[in-house]
């Protein structure tokens, strides 16, 4: 399916709609909508458009959607997220917008070259089993990274997906950050394609200050956005085989 799509399914006319020509359905597949934006999205629009469509598919009104987008340089603090770990300031070398989010987890960094992916799941086909879910994201990132030739795996002590470096340091090249309302999710995850990883020296990157952070294209795999957007479907059935189904009370609240 090709040409431009609304995110949301709510009608152009209502103030709130925000209309993305730059974005296309890219596949739609066991009842997953995938969607790419092929030009930067601003950090606050796209939140209001997943707002919109986590609305719509909780009513049923819109199918389970995942956003594959870029957005420009942006500092996003999560729930968790601490003002002394915002260590960039209006005039220094790395002087990028802050936004704060509703999602968990502390400070972290999304620019061009990153691949950000929002999913928004109605988690009661699912099993409503918030723990699960975040472990199926993690397996499904590492099946999309091995797909590119990266062998990469979660840490017990720490959020995200990790590969060892050369040096045999740890270095992080994928972050998760969720949100779940009405047993909905939004946000989702972020690997690093190939940004620009000195933006992240603004910030302590999820709280961790003793690794560091990588990147496909510094780990000297040569792959585009599409190839990554390609493993991410492909892989998506490591997601989806993590946990059996199930219907839950439909009164149920994260």
């Amino acid at each position: 399916m090709n040409g431009s799509t609304h995110l949301m399914s709510t009608p152009p006319s209502e103030p709130r709609s925000i209309h993305l020509p730059d974005s296309a359905v890219i596949a739609d597949r066991a009842g997953v909508q995938w969607i790419r934006s092929t030009e930067p999205v601003g950090y606050a629009a796209a939140v209001l458009l997943m707002e919109q469509r986590v609305d719509d598919i909780r009513l049923g009104k819109a199918p389970d959607t995942i956003w594959l987008l870029e957005h420009p340089p942006v500092y996003t603090a999560g729930t968790s997220a601490r003002p002394e770990e915002l260590l960039s300031r209006p005039g220094s070398a790395v002087d990028i917008e802050v936004h704060a989010t509703g999602r968990g987890g502390r400070y972290t960094y999304h620019g061009p070259g990153q691949r950000v992916a929002y999913v928004m799941l109605d988690l009661r086909r699912y099993g409503c089993d918030v723990r699960a879910y975040v472990c199926a994201l993690e397996r499904w990132l590492i099946a999309a990274l091995a797909g590119l030739g990266v062998e990469a795996s979660t840490r017990p002590e720490r959020i995200g997906v990790w590969v060892r470096l050369a040096d045999g340091r740890d270095a992080k090249i994928a972050a998760l950050g969720v949100r779940i309302r009405r047993w909905v999710s939004y946000h989702g995850v972020a690997i690093n394609v190939h940004p620009d990883l000195s933006h992240f020296s603004g910030i302590v990157p999820c709280g961790i200050t003793e690794h560091a952070v990588t990147s496909l294209a510094a780990l000297n795999i040569d792959a585009t956005l599409a190839e990554v957007d390609r493993h991410l479907i492909a892989q998506f059935q490591s997601f989806t085989g993590a946990f059996p189904p199930a219907t839950p009370s439909a009164t149920a609240v994260v």
